[in-house]
């Protein structure tokens, strides 16, 4: 729009001042009323600095949540690590006939100090609790020591995450913070502090893993694989789930709904630079790297070599343990994941798949059920409405669900 001519504002000025003279009282009633409307205006104020960044409201949720998440595991896994490297592990065997080592309950009461130093009223859904402690001395002693060996050497890292666990009765009190029932109201983390404990105890895959769950949705994802190759494009062979606890390995990786999928390599002071993340472009199913489980009871392998087979997939499956599995698929070293159901009744645990499902979505995959229906982490501890679980590169996710379906149905015939 032109500049006014210094004319026209003489011609406005006029024309306010006759009005005034001629109908004074018209006049100042309605300069009057356009007082008393501004005064009831909203008062807009300018939009605050960081709104003119380049960065998003968007992009700036859930920060101090990954920061502190990426932290938390970090130190944990400096734990583990040195409970990998001792002679005994102090394996215990949990009433599921499931073990448990030392490390499950110092990385936990580590993780919830930290969740609680910054989010005092968020819920923990975790794995392990302190009984066992409480009724053996000695073990308590144990766990205690590992958790004060614990630290961040990085001091301004350390404070971040709430500082040293203060006492061994403070340590009790972490541990058995992971009590929440779940659900999809509020915020609720879920934690595995060891997550496949017999990889950890053979020497092959574990992961500690953690994931913050908004009104039910896994919403930040965070696991850490002391195990695995640093290289995001190591190929992943029959070795990588068994003989892997080999020096220079590690990897932290992290993601939030809707920002993308990271890793770095883990250290045991402040972050490592991160890395963006991607599955593999996958334009022939036959083409794919396949992993599961280890262990038979926990997906069934007759069923998945018969999907492969029926995809055309001639490559051996991969067997990992843990959420590692999520995590080689994330970054394209694998491509599929594929966990069977073996048993009617087994429901699978939020805290063995929240962290994996937001890394594997924000890579560029899609998580669902062996039927395609997606996993409701809002109604408990465990994934009771779903039946196994399958992850996928979104562009051949409908094509694998088919023939699952194709397989299950086959064998209810």
């Amino acid at each position: 729009m032109p500049p006014i001519a210094p004319y026209r504002y003489f011609f406005f000025a006029a024309v306010i001042l006759a009005s005034a003279i001629l109908q004074p009282t018209t006049f100042f009633r309605a300069a009057a009323r356009i007082l008393h409307i501004k005064q009831h205006l909203p008062v807009v104020n300018p939009a605050p600095a960081f709104l003119h960044t380049n960065r998003t409201l968007h992009t700036m949720a859930y920060e101090k949540e990954l920061e502190l998440a990426l932290l938390a595991v970090q130190r944990a896994a400096i734990l583990t690590k040195s409970v990998y490297s001792s002679h005994s592990k102090g394996t215990l065997t949990k009433t599921d006939s499931s073990p448990v080592t030392i490390g499950d309950f110092g990385a936990q009461a580590l993780i919830i100090a930290s969740i609680k130093s910054a989010f005092p009223d968020d819920e923990v859904v975790g794995e392990e609790d302190a009984d066992d402690l409480r009724a053996n001395a000695d073990l308590k002693s144990l766990v205690w020591d590992l958790v004060q060996q614990a630290k961040l050497s990085d001091s301004a890292a350390e404070g971040s995450i709430g500082g040293p666990i203060k006492s061994a009765d403070d340590m009790l009190t972490a541990l058995d913070g992971g009590a929440s029932q779940g659900g999809n109201k509020g915020r609720i983390w879920a934690l595995d502090p060891i997550d496949g404990t017999k990889g950890f105890l053979r020497g092959g895959q574990y992961a500690v893993c953690l994931a913050l769950m908004v009104d039910g949705v896994p919403t930040v994802g965070v696991i850490g694989c002391p195990n695995l190759p640093v290289d995001d494009k190591a190929p992943l062979d029959s070795k990588t789930g068994f003989d892997a606890s080999s020096e220079g390995n590690g990897v932290l990786f992290g993601a939030v709904k809707g920002q993308g999928a990271t890793s770095r390599a883990l250290t045991d002071g402040k972050l490592a630079e991160p890395k963006k993340i991607t599955m593999s472009p996958l334009p022939d199913v036959s083409q794919a790297t396949f992993c599961e489980s280890v262990e038979a009871g926990h997906s069934s392998h007759g069923d998945q070599a018969a999907i492969a087979s029926k995809l055309g997939i001639t490559k051996d499956s991969v067997r990992m343990d843990s959420q590692a599995k999520y995590c080689s698929i994330a970054r394209g070293a694998g491509d599929l994941y594929l966990r069977l159901p073996t048993s009617k009744t087994y429901q699978e645990k939020i805290w063995d798949h929240a962290a994996g499902v937001v890394l594997v979505q924000e890579a560029g995959g899609e998580v669902s059920d062996a039927y395609g229906k997606p996993l409701n982490f809002g109604i408990g501890r465990t994934l009771k409405e779903n039946k196994g679980i399958i992850a996928a590169p979104k562009s051949v996710h409908a094509q694998v669900i088919e023939v699952v379906k194709e397989v299950l149905s086959a064998k209810k015939d």
